[in-house]
């Protein structure tokens, strides 16, 4: 029997989704916050290029193996219950992130915030599932891609706030901190504001599924990441995970962002908070299209999705050229109008992606059904990092801007390989739809 929505004139449903939308701002910042922090960890901590790059796919890693398993604990035990659980394992390891002595620590620390972040989501998804329905619905999706936008605005700054504020030792332990007094105010919110579920207490945990399917990933990110330290024999490690192939536009937009980071502050000489700075035209563009998209992806549907790709594939070329061409001392100006682009691509992809594939579920299965959706946008991000960004470090050919500018160019043209094949992807969904309407 499916689960009762929120009363329509109930103005909580609301309130909870301003709940759900906190949490995941906090998992979400933690990436983009990352980023920026990662020359500063580099220094600090004496980490290798292929340790910063597990700091961050770690915790995307670790991120996308839990939401099927976390996602069926929410339907069968609370997706109140399990949310809180998820927040407080994310404040918990947070600390032991800022504590880390070294890299080995913080990227275990990382890989345990991540499991615990992959617990939230699902939760999420499901929560807007139960409170929500018709054309509300893909409105509360399109808040869901605000705050994805916001977090991909705020977070870069607030990391390069904080690097500024701490200095190069303290700057980036402040990045973890700041995660528990957040977290323990949503716990707070979540108790009196969160719809309770009733649990169904199925119990049928597909977890052979998820390790399979946890190990094909691993073999994908340990290829990547560790082909400049052990041979690009280690690349056949990814062949188990080519039926991941349908992943295909999250990791562009994963690994673009993360290379501008460094492209700043390696090539640029660009400090954590003016990097920061640098890539805030991409989170706007996604801000301002998230929104907008929800909107109207009732009326556009799947049009709407191939139109976005091929939108943040046209920032992408401009991206290119303008590091190719354009002389260093005016490239965070150029390059904002590209990045602005990509950013309105990403935004209106993210929402309507979201919206169409959980529209028509039934709310009884809502966070195993996000969970689904949110290890396949996970896995693509964490490929997209690992993959774009061991082409950029490989590309490094020597210190200055121009050895980073062709780096750049490289992992562009990474990128938008993965966009180009999902545009192919997305218009013979379309055309496969046309035919089965006639």
């Amino acid at each position: 029997m499916a689960e009762p929505a929120q009363p329509a004139d109930d103005p909580r449903r609301w309130v909870a989704l301003v709940v759900c939308c906190s949490a995941l701002f906090m998992t979400l910042l933690d990436v983009s916050v990352t980023n920026v922090a990662l020359p500063s960890i580099g220094s600090a901590t004496g980490a290798s290029p292929s340790e910063l790059q597990w700091v961050v796919s770690g915790y995307t890693l670790a991120f996308g193996l839990v939401p099927v398993l976390a996602g069926r604990l929410g339907d069968d035990h609370g997706r109140r219950l399990m949310f809180q659980v998820g927040v407080a394992g994310f404040a918990v390891t947070s600390v032991l992130a800022g504590l880390a002595p070294g890299p080995a620590m913080l990227i275990v620390a990382r890989v345990l915030q991540g499991l615990s972040g992959g617990l939230i989501n699902p939760q999420v998804a499901g929560l807007v599932q139960q409170m929500f329905r018709g054309p509300e619905r893909g409105r509360a999706f399109g808040f869901l891609g605000t705050t994805v936008g916001l977090g991909t605005a705020l977070g870069p700054l607030v990391g390069g706030a904080l690097i500024v504020l701490g200095g190069p030792e303290l700057g980036w332990r402040l990045v973890f901190f700041i995660n528990v007094p957040v977290g323990v105010v949503v716990i707070a919110l979540a108790r009196r504001f969160l719809p309770e579920t009733p649990p169904t207490g199925r119990h049928r945990l597909d977890v052979v599924g998820s390790l399979v399917l946890g190990l094909a990933t691993f073999c994908v990110l340990f290829g990547a990441v560790q082909t400049e330290a052990a041979g690009p024999a280690v690349l056949w490690l990814g062949v188990p995970a080519l039926g991941l192939l349908a992943l295909l536009f999250f990791p562009a937009m994963a690994g673009l962002p993360l290379v501008m980071a460094l492209y700043f502050q390696g090539g640029l000489g660009y400090s954590a908070l003016a990097s920061a700075l640098g890539v805030t035209a991409y989170a706007v563009g996604n801000a301002v299209a998230a929104p907008l998209a929800g909107r109207v992806v009732d009326r556009l549907g799947r049009v709407l999705v191939v139109g976005a790709a091929l939108t943040f594939g046209a920032g992408a070329v401009g991206l290119a050229l303008v590091a190719r061409s354009v002389p260093t001392a005016h490239a965070t100006l150029a390059m904002a109008g590209p990045l602005f682009v990509m950013g309105l691509g990403a935004g209106g992809l993210i929402t309507p992606n979201q919206a169409l594939t959980l529209m028509d579920v039934d709310p009884v299965v809502g966070s195993t059904a996000g969970g689904v959706l949110q290890t396949a946008q996970r896995i693509g991000l964490a490929v997209g990092q690992a993959v774009i960004g061991a082409v950029f470090f490989a590309s490094i050919d020597g210190p200055g801007p121009e050895s980073y500018a062709r780096a750049l160019v490289a992992a562009v043209l990474v990128a938008l390989c993965f966009v180009t094949a999902s545009v192919a992807v997305g218009v013979r969904d379309l055309m496969h739809g046309r035919r089965a309407r006639r």
